[in-house]
C-alpha cells in the first residue's frame, strides 16, 4: 500500500507538471537561457550529491562545458563536411564501400585470430616436455654409483685381479657389473701391478 501510494502521488504531480507546461501561457523551455547565479570554486556537496559525484564544484571552468547545448565549431563544422560528403555518394557507391570496409575488418580480424593461435602453439611446444626425468635419474644413478647395474660376471672369464694381493678386494667391490677380462701376452707373475689390476708390459699387446 505505501508502494501504491507513492506511486499515486508520483503521477499526480506528473500529471499537474504536464499541464502547467502545456499550457498556452507557458513560454517553451527550448528558448530560455539558463544563467548560473552562483559561480563558487569550493567543494559543493549538495551538487556532487545530485551528479552522483561527477561534478565537485561548480565554477567558472566547468559552467561552459555542462551547461551547453551544441558542439564546438570545430565539432559541428566537421559533422556539416561528412553529412555532405555522405549526401554526395549514391546508395550503390556506399554498399560497396560498406562491403570492402567489412572485408577488410575480416581480413585484419582473422589475421589477428592467427597469430594468437600461433603464439599460444609456439607457447604450448616450448613449454612441452621432451624428455623423461625417471629415466634421466636412472641413466644419471647408473653411471655415478652404479645403481641398477648387474654384478654377474660371464662365464668362462678369468679374473684380472689376484685374490691374494691387496685391494683386490676394494677393486671387485668397486667395479660393480663391470666385466674382468684377463690380459695376455705375459704370464700373471711378471705383469705390472697398478692399484691392485695387472697391466700388460710395455710393447706387448693387451686385451681389455
Amino acid at each position: 500500500p505505501s508502494v501504491l501510494d507513492s506511486f499515486a502521488l508520483l503521477s499526480g504531480q506528473l500529471n499537474t507538471l504536464n499541464k502547467v507546461l502545456k499550457h498556452e501561457k507557458t513560454p517553451l523551455l527550448r528558448n530560455q537561457v539558463i544563467i548560473p547565479l552562483v559561480l563558487s570554486p569550493d567543494r559543493d556537496e549538495e551538487i556532487m550529491r545530485q551528479t552522483e559525484g561527477r561534478v565537485p564544484v561548480f565554477s567558472h571552468e566547468v559552467v561552459p562545458d555542462h551547461l551547453r547545448t551544441k558542439p564546438d565549431p570545430e565539432v559541428e563544422e566537421q559533422e556539416k563536411q561528412l553529412i555532405t560528403d555522405a549526401a554526395r555518394i549514391s546508395p550503390d557507391a556506399a554498399q560497396k564501400q560498406i562491403q570492402s570496409l567489412n572485408k577488410m575488418c575480416s581480413n585484419l580480424l582473422e589475421k589477428i585470430s592467427k597469430e594468437e593461435r600461433e603464439s599460444e602453439s609456439g607457447g604450448l611446444r616450448q613449454n612441452k616436455q621432451t624428455f623423461n626425468p625417471a629415466d634421466t635419474n636412472a641413466l644419471v644413478a647408473a653411471v655415478a654409483f652404479g645403481k641398477g647395474l648387474s654384478n654377474r660376471r660371464p662365464p668362462g672369464s678369468g679374473a684380472s685381479v689376484q685374490a691374494g694381493q691387496p685391494g683386490a678386494g676394494a677393486i671387485i667391490a668397486g667395479a660393480s657389473g663391470m666385466q674382468q677380462v684377463p690380459m695376455t701376452g705375459a704370464p700373471a707373475q711378471q705383469q705390472p701391478m697398478l692399484a691392485g689390476v695387472q697391466m700388460a708390459p710395455a710393447g706387448q699387446p693387451g686385451k681389455v
